[in-house]
């Protein structure tokens, strides 16, 4: 087991959960991750990244896998200007890679924010630390372990 998968494992352990998370190939795109899930493409909650520009520190934005990041709502979220992070930036402040950010068992406490559209299922699936692995939670819960606050932040994205 990767120690990324690992530490995800821990952490949602640690919050009281047991969670099953499913092995898949390799998926780069929320459209993949659905499919291997067998779930709507709304029900992938996407951990997007951003850096704040006055304050250099990671933001992490959870939202629906239909949606995108508006940049302006996300920096009124935010109280600051907004830049895409970078991979290394990511990989220092989350400890995982592009494409397997989990929303928990982060190297470091992020500042998250929640789209409320998530809220709208039983259940979303999420990345697990690796592009290979993802898990189903409630959203209730998804919130609560990212420590997110639910905001504003996303529109839908166009197919």
């Amino acid at each position: 087991m990767s120690k990324s998968l690992a530490r995800v494992r821990g952490a949602l352990a640690d919050a009281g959960l047991t969670v099953e998370i499913l092995e898949m190939g390799e998926t780069r795109t929320a459209q993949q991750a659905a499919q291997a899930a067998g779930c709507a493409l709304e029900q992938i909650a996407k951990s997007i990244v951003f850096r704040g520009r006055t304050s250099g520190r990671a933001l992490l934005f959870l939202t629906a896998g239909g949606n995108r990041v508006c940049p302006d709502g996300a920096a009124d979220a935010a109280g600051e200007p907004l830049e895409r992070a970078d991979a290394a930036l990511i990989r220092a402040r989350t400890g995982f890679a592009i494409g397997g950010v989990a929303p928990l068992g982060h190297a470091t406490a992020l500042l998250a924010f929640f789209d409320p559209r998530l809220g709208e299922f039983d259940r979303v699936w999420a990345a697990a630390g690796t592009p290979r692995h993802i898990f189903a939670i409630a959203p209730a819960d998804l919130q609560r372990v990212a420590a997110a606050q639910v905001a504003e932040f996303a529109r839908r994205a166009e197919m």
